[in-house]
This record gives structure tokens, C-alpha cells and sequence, in this order.
């Protein structure tokens, strides 16, 4: 049929458990001659935030985020 769009049970799922994210990342002077990256993670369902200051921990504050978002919906 024209204009029917057909999705399989695997696309659906993922649609129903995917969550959007912003990150944004900034250099801050934090000495002379000195700098660090920071950034900020926003999850836009719910607008919670959370701030990181190194590469190595936006993955675990991610998972934080999607762990707490799943305990708020069960």
C-alpha cells in the first residue's frame, strides 16, 4: 500500500528503548598556559543534567542516566 510504512519487531523495539541525549564540551582555563575539557550531559525526557571533567567518564554517567531513567518508568 503507498504511504505504509512497515517496521520489523526488531526496529520497533530499539524506537520504544532509545533515549536522546545532549553533550556539550568546553575548554576551561583552569591556570595559566593551562586547560581542561569539560562537559555537560542533558537526557531530554526527563532534563535531568550532569556534568563530567574527564573523557573517561561520560560512558559510566551515561549509563547512570539510562539506569535512573529506567527505574522512573517501572
Amino acid at each position: 500500500m503507498k504511504g505504509r510504512v512497515c517496521m520489523d519487531r526488531d526496529e520497533a523495539n530499539t524506537r520504544l528503548h532509545s533515549h536522546l541525549f545532549t553533550i556539550r564540551v568546553w575548554e576551561e582555563e583552569i591556570a595559566t598556559d593551562q586547560s581542561e575539557w569539560r562537559g555537560k550531559v542533558q537526557l531530554l525526557t526527563s532534563g535531568e543534567v550532569r556534568y563530567f571533567r574527564e573523557w573517561g567518564a561520560l560512558v559510566p554517567l551515561l549509563l547512570t542516566l539510562l539506569t535512573e531513567s529506567e527505574l522512573d518508568v517501572h
